[in-house]
């Protein structure tokens, strides 16, 4: 089940240290959600996202308050699934259900349409790098600036600004193929 989340504002109150409690409570379902997206299979999702923070608890002394927590969180997150799913590889077996979407109480027509829109979005998503997909993810789904991005993923800022523009395109051919019924 994936954690509730609270508000990512104010998991700390000023002057006071940044608890685990507060900070799963309040960043939970982001990571979780972080982590579908990138491609974690539902029945490693709850494992998976208390290994994001077991990570992020280690290297709490090296988080920056004055940066934002969500990208630093979601570059943890981003290297945990990674390497996942390269253990998974190895391994060979493969995972990948879609989670159930809650009733919106919409018509089931619509509410067909917007499954098979995410689905085929998972499924173009799930066909990029994950570096690709990382950068992809986070700017145009959370809202992150590239440069927010290159600092919570380690890496140059021309560097994340080619692989958004590299995953923005094979997004848009991966869709495209998708949906016409190819592989």
């Amino acid at each position: 089940m994936a954690p509730r989340a609270t508000t990512s504002r104010n998991v700390a109150p000023p002057g006071k240290a940044l608890t685990p409690d507060a900070l799963y409570r309040a960043e939970g379902e982001y990571v979780w959600n972080s982590l579908r997206r990138l491609g974690v299979a539902a029945a490693d999702l709850e494992d998976l996202t208390h290994e994001v923070f077991i990570v992020a608890l280690g290297r709490l002394s090296s988080y920056d308050p004055a940066r934002p927590l969500r990208p630093w969180l979601f570059g943890i997150a981003a290297r945990v699934a990674g390497h996942h799913q390269r253990w998974w590889r190895r391994r060979r077996e493969v995972g990948g259900e879609l989670p159930e979407l809650e009733d919106g109480g919409r018509p089931a027509d619509e509410e067909l349409a917007d499954r098979q829109a995410r689905a085929l979005l998972v499924r173009a998503l799930g066909q990029l790098k994950l570096e690709r997909r990382s950068v992809l993810i986070l700017h145009e789904i959370d809202g992150v600036a590239v440069p927010q991005i290159a600092e919570a993923l380690g890496i140059p800022l021309n560097t994340a600004y080619s692989r958004l523009r590299l995953g923005r395109a094979e997004l848009a051919v991966a869709v495209r193929r998708l949906a016409r019924g190819e592989r």
